[in-house]
């Protein structure tokens, strides 16, 4: 019971953060992310947040910087939009899995030639 409410608070959360962050966040570090995934705890207490950047690692880097220092707003945002007792604690991570697809697929495409 508890993992369908925490996947439906991930699901949610993943909904808002996406338009939090195409509209509300002002910060010229934050370049074009994508929320990939979303994963809650069981009890709701932390939530870390899987992104995607396009750009090369310093920018990547300065966007993971700026949604860190944004943290507490993001979270504030979360709060007023998604009506929970208490707004899990956020933590933002890069998504390797597109970067590990893309890998294979050029490893694959090498060996086909």
């Amino acid at each position: 019971m508890a993992e369908l409410r925490a996947n439906r608070v991930a699901e949610q959360m993943k909904k808002e953060l996406g338009e939090i962050l195409t509209k509300k966040i002002k910060d010229p570090r934050v370049g074009f992310v994508t929320v990939t995934d979303v994963e809650v705890t069981g009890d709701l207490q932390n939530a870390t947040i899987y992104i995607s950047v396009l750009g090369t690692e310093k920018e990547k880097h300065d966007s993971l910087l700026g949604l860190t220092k944004a943290k507490g707003f993001i979270r504030s945002e979360i709060g007023k939009r998604i009506r929970l007792r208490k707004t899990p604690e956020i933590e933002f991570e890069f998504d390797e899995a597109l970067e590990y697809g893309n890998r294979i697929d050029s490893i694959l495409r090498d060996l086909n030639k």
